[in-house]
């Protein structure tokens, strides 16, 4: 079941209109059902997965509260272990086998693990690292274990961020599900309304933009340069909005419920440096990271070799964690690289950062610096074979004898960068200039339903980050 579906708007107000007829005490139970229903939708065998770490690290939180010392860090590391362990099961398994042929074959012998037919279940990393986090923070005790087994399950489970986060906390999610949420009528326009964006950007931008880009790269060799850059530029639009688009969803549906999830998205294209633009882009992983395993690496409070050592574990880590392929690990390894130029550059140069501050123009071009810099990394993430990598930049950089394909209908490009200088505006508004919002609720909402119907493109495509 997609946010992007007519099947998901039904089932969306049916559960929300239950939710605030049922008595508060029962609300836990209808939502965690429904959760259970909205992940059925998909696979239904993958709930038996869910319920596997949910089971283990159930009992892991309250273990850990128990006991200390050797104990208290053999429950963490059993779930840990079952985690990581399902991940590497369903996720990494035919990677690592790969890789085991591969370098066998060059030692001139062949070994390969055993053959396993088996699906990847929807949104395993993201509920995955949202039960890490509970386990973890109860083992520092900044989270006392939960003892209901319902409300925990509906932690990992909750529907609207269960597939593609935000990646939440427990001590901002748990206790909400003990609050009675009252109907709001400006909390409710408040969430709807950017339910409305979020779909916006899913259906009008971002599969809008797929249909120029998909061709493309699935035809690199016919393309000239100049086509391959404008669609390396609307893929960087493209996976902002399909992404975004999903948490904006998922946020705003949570709070027309009365539950406050964590903000994913921070206009990451108006970072004027690449450690700002993590700090703007993919917000409940990257923070994820840092709290768990940058800051438990020694951060940047040890010598400098060590602090590039750890920023380079942190990006190869967050590459792995978005796929079972190398290109995914370059990815990642390119931002950390960047990364530790960066620093490098700030700590023999100091007075090119101050003066970033005081320039506007100097501010634009560290802006345009930057979202370069990101976009010549998307490549790498939207291509997975070398192949195909190696073809992009020669075609890239020496071109081809074809022009435009029919793919790049004119009218759509136009339309595009119409579309893509739109949110680029609106996003500076609010988010930069932190304006408020022009217009009434009625004008917005009518406005962007408006759009959608006779804009969007309703083939029902997936969003980009459900692979993961």
């Amino acid at each position: 079941m997609v946010f992007n579906s007519l099947q998901f708007l039904v089932f969306f107000g049916i559960i929300t209109s239950a939710y605030f007829l049922l008595h508060p005490k029962f609300r836990w139970f209808l939502l965690l059902a429904a959760s259970c229903y909205f992940y059925m939708a998909f696979v239904p065998m993958y709930l038996g997965i869910l319920g596997f770490t949910i089971i283990i690290d159930y009992f892991a939180g309250i273990y850990l509260e128990r006991f200390q010392g050797v104990q208290k860090k053999l429950f963490l590391a059993l779930s840990l272990a079952a985690n990581i362990g399902v991940l590497a099961i369903f996720k990494y398994y035919h990677f690592i086998d790969q890789n085991i042929v591969w370098l066998s074959e060059q030692l001139g012998t062949h070994v390969q693990l055993p053959v396993l037919d088996m699906i990847l279940p929807i949104g395993l990393s993201f509920h995955t690292f949202q039960a890490m986090s509970y386990t973890i923070e109860v083992y520092r005790g900044h989270q006392k274990a939960e003892r209901n087994f319902g409300i925990y399950s509906l932690y990992v489970m909750f529907y609207p961020q269960l597939v593609a986060g935000p990646i939440e906390r427990p001590q901002n999610l748990l206790h909400q599900f003990y609050e009675v949420h009252s109907w709001d009528w400006n909390r409710v326009k408040s969430g709807l309304l950017q339910m409305a964006a979020g779909i916006f950007k899913k259906v009008v931008i971002a599969d809008r933009l797929a249909l120029l880009v998909d061709p493309i790269y699935e035809h690199l060799q016919d393309q000239s340069s100049g086509t391959l850059a404008l669609a390396a530029v609307f893929y960087s639009f493209q996976i902002y909005c399909d992404f975004s688009g999903y948490s904006d969803v998922a946020i705003g549906a949570a709070r027309v419920m009365g539950f406050k999830l964590m903000d994913n998205f921070n206009a990451p294209y108006f970072a004027k440096s690449l450690p700002e633009f993590w700090r703007r882009w993919h917000i409940s992983l990257s923070t994820w990271f840092k709290d768990y395993v940058y800051f438990s690496l020694g951060g940047n409070r040890v010598s400098v070799p060590k602090w590039y050592f750890n920023i380079m574990v942190v990006f190869v880590l967050s590459g792995i964690w978005h796929g079972a392929s190398w290109n995914f690990v370059i990815w990642g390894a390119l931002h950390g690289i960047f990364q530790v130029i960066g620093l490098s550059i700030n700590r023999v140069f100091p007075s090119l950062a101050a003066e970033a501050q005081k320039q506007v123009w100097v501010q634009w071009l560290y802006r345009l610096l930057t979202f370069i810099l990101v976009t010549f990394a998307w490549v790498f993430f939207r291509l997975k074979h070398f192949t195909e990598v190696e073809q992009f930049f020669q075609t890239l950089i020496h071109g081809s004898r074809n022009s435009l394909p029919i793919a790049m209908n004119m009218n759509e490009i136009i339309l595009s960068l119409v579309l893509i200088v739109s949110l680029c505006w609106w996003e500076y508004r609010q988010r930069i200039l932190k304006l408020a919002s022009a217009g009434t609720f009625v004008w917005q909402f009518s406005f962007l339903l408006i759009a959608i119907y006779f804009l969007g493109v309703f083939s029902l495509k997936q969003f980009i980050y459900f692979q993961f």
